[in-house]
């Protein structure tokens, strides 16, 4: 089984059967008894409606464990589910699982993360970092001593890499990525019009208008959102325009350029050449913004392609890392936990 644990979306890869679950890494349970009340989709609408009993949280952030036991009840339930979905899996009780997690974890987060995969029954875990599993997703020949260069940019990380013979030659683990894209809109719908947003509303935004670069064909879209007037506390309805969303969102955009700025200036000349020749990759869900890969390009003076199905780049290569062994050997980090 190969598991995306991602900071807003969680996917789960099992070999023979493809992508099983795709749902968002949410959780809501009861505060005083710790019981858990939904998981996924049925959560994320929860997020902002709970009363005060009850609490929606995102137990990952940054790429990263920021609870624990909620991480822990999230996979036990997906793999449950798995279980639940075909009746040869079932014969299979404790399945082997790959997971990928961001390049810049601590020794301590990656053992979190292993032994909340063992806790939730795995028979053994594996951790390969994001960057070279989006890689393999991707289809690239990372075995090759030829410079591959891959941006996936995530809900909690933005993780650039330059990979060479099976390894990461250089890599940045930036923890600005698609949540920080969508409190940049929350900050300046308060600042410039005093109007206070949730997350769900910012995020609608971001992904319905939102764009790095002006459209070529210069049509203005446009979006209603509701929030609370911050001046009187009352409901109040607002039409955003994409070019209000756009300087919103430049700031952000521009440090994850910086950041892949930086990593090319690093890079042996050597492998600038194949990059150049290959161009970049990128991947994940923030990929997917508008013109995004255009302004990456445009900056690096780069050839900048999007992967098909950027969101589930990473699952896919560690689905791929289920039936090579030998890959597999080269690329995980860290020791194997066992059951």
């Amino acid at each position: 089984m190969g598991i995306d644990l991602g900071t807003a979306n969680t996917l789960v890869f099992v070999k023979g059967k493809g992508i099983l679950i795709r749902e968002p890494s949410y959780i809501a349970r009861h505060k005083r008894t710790g019981a858990v009340l939904a998981i996924g989709t049925e959560a994320k609408l929860m997020a902002g409606k709970t009363p005060e009993a009850i609490e929606a949280i995102r137990p990952l952030r940054d790429g990263v464990i920021a609870d624990y036991d909620g991480a822990e009840a999230m996979l036990n339930f997906y793999i449950k589910q798995v279980h639940e979905s075909s009746p040869w899996i079932a014969k299979i009780p404790r399945p082997k699982v790959i997971i990928g997690i961001p390049s810049g974890v601590t020794e301590v987060e990656r053992r979190a993360v292993s032994e909340a995969a063992i806790q939730a029954g795995a028979r053994e875990a594996y951790l390969v970092e994001e960057p070279m599993a989006a890689a393999i997703g991707a289809g690239l020949p990372i075995d090759e001593p030829r410079g591959q260069m891959i941006i996936d940019i995530g809900g909690g990380t933005t993780e650039i890499a330059i990979l060479s013979l099976g390894g990461i030659v250089l890599n940045k683990s930036l923890r600005i990525a698609g949540d920080e894209l969508t409190e940049s809109i929350i900050h300046f719908s308060r600042v410039k019009y005093g109007l206070l947003l949730g997350d769900t509303t910012a995020e609608e935004v971001k992904m319905q208008i939102g764009s790095a670069v002006e459209p070529d064909d210069k049509k203005e879209l446009q979006i209603v959102v509701r929030g609370r007037d911050l001046s009187n506390g009352l409901p109040k309805s607002m039409k955003f325009s994409a070019t209000e969303v756009r300087e919103a969102l430049a700031p952000t955009i521009q440090q994850i350029v910086r950041a892949v700025m930086d990593v090319l200036e690093e890079t042996p000349p050597e492998l600038v050449s194949d990059i150049i020749q290959h161009g970049i990759t990128m991947a994940g869900g923030g990929s997917l913004i508008r013109g995004l890969d255009k302004m990456v390009s445009e900056s690096t003076r780069m050839p900048v392609w999007v992967t098909d199905e950027p969101m589930s780049a990473v699952v896919r290569g560690c689905g791929k890392l289920l039936t090579d062994e030998r890959l597999l050997k080269k690329v995980k980090v860290g020791a194997r936990l066992r059951y």
